[in-house]
């Protein structure tokens, strides 16, 4: 083995090959070059633990544990400011989104992150019907915090309540019901079926 192939093998660390095999366009992360543009786009920016182009150094440097356990793959809104900016035309955000899957899908992804509780509770919303019950998510918002927190934002959004109420703008009985896709049962045989090929597809490292 040459010195320069040996070289490429050590930096194709098994964390590298890792993220390459089970999170979505991974096998992009070794184009990263490092110039910033994507954390410098970024809306929220100055608030990330580790921007994106650190996120990717990380996995090139084989930090498994500092990557998946990081609160940063949460925060991306999805706006594309970086995918649109990047140089190397990079899908950022679509990494950003696999490694915030993958590792909850590893069950260490970071469990008290807001947008992670955010992420679970619409999806648990959405899934159970097919469309999103609004006020239970609202109600489910509120009350992420705990019981006083969810109190105190309530008596604060009341007067927004009342008016909403008052234009026919919320129906409280929406809570207990909702509107659905027609086939609930097929949709969930779908995500069901969706999850076993995904968990079939994981490879182990």
């Amino acid at each position: 083995m040459s010195a320069n192939t040996a070289a490429v093998e050590r930096y194709r660390n098994s964390f590298l090959k890792e993220v390459e095999a089970n999170v979505e366009e991974g096998n992009w992360v070794k184009m990263c070059m490092q110039c910033g543009v994507c954390s410098g786009s970024c809306p929220f920016g100055p608030h990330w633990d580790h921007p994106p182009q650190e996120l990717f150094m990380m996995i090139r440097a084989g930090k498994r544990e500092e990557v998946l356990t990081s609160s940063s793959m949460w925060m991306c809104t999805s706006c594309y400011n970086c995918i649109a900016r990047c140089p190397r035309e990079l899908p950022i955000t679509h990494i950003m989104h696999g490694l915030a899957n993958y590792a909850h899908r590893l069950g260490i992804a970071p469990k008290n992150q807001p947008t992670r509780k955010f992420a679970k509770m619409f999806w648990d919303n959405l899934s159970k019907k097919g469309r999103v019950n609004e006020l239970k998510l609202g109600v489910s918002l509120y009350f992420m915090n705990g019981f006083v927190s969810g109190i105190k934002t309530a008596i604060a959004a009341l007067p927004i309540g009342i008016g909403m109420y008052k234009t026919k703008r919320l129906n409280p009985m929406e809570y207990f019901g909702g509107h659905g896709v027609k086939d609930t049962s097929g949709l969930h045989a779908i995500l069901k079926k969706a999850r076993e090929i995904e968990d079939a597809k994981m490879k182990k490292f």
